[in-house]
């Protein structure tokens, strides 16, 4: 055996091609676990795509969140932060001759965004059409970009 500097103990030659304790035992930590485990437990339902994008007027928000119906959502604005969530609950029974099949599912997200100051608070719209929430946030008159201006030499 030899000890490298790391202070490990390694074997340089072994007469049998049994692995050491230590390397199964890396091998077991250093895998990459089951999807299971690496999914999102807490709402049934994954984070929806959001796109932003900004013009000279507003920006908009875009959220994918297809199988919804406008009902389901909650917009709300709270010290410049937009917070859009949903919680949908289903329930499902079926009754024959000799049983009872009862299914029940819920899933719900939030996600939050903080708005600059110069967005129209008094003005924000919001729709949902095809599987997409489009919410407009308008920006408040001084904060729009005014097209160039020709100033005259006197």
């Amino acid at each position: 055996m030899n000890v490298p500097k790391n202070g490990g103990l390694t074997r340089t030659k072994s007469d049998n091609n049994l692995p050491l304790l230590s390397s199964w035992i890396d091998e077991f930590f250093n895998r990459e676990l089951p999807s299971a485990f690496s999914q999102n437990f807490n709402s049934g339902m994954s984070l929806p795509k959001v796109n932003i994008r900004e013009t000279a007027d507003e920006y908009f928000v875009e959220m994918a969140v297809p199988g919804m119906k406008k009902s389901d959502f909650k917009i709300e604005l709270n010290n410049q932060n937009l917070l859009i969530s949903t919680e949908k609950k289903e329930e499902k029974e079926e009754t024959g001759d000799n049983y009872t099949r009862r299914e029940f599912g819920y899933s719900s997200f939030q996600r939050s965004f903080s708005l600059p100051e110069s967005i129209d608070e008094e003005k924000i719209k919001a729709n949902y059409n095809d599987g997409i929430l489009n919410v407009h946030l308008p920006k408040r008159e001084e904060a729009k970009q005014k097209p160039p201006k020709s100033i005259e030499i006197s």
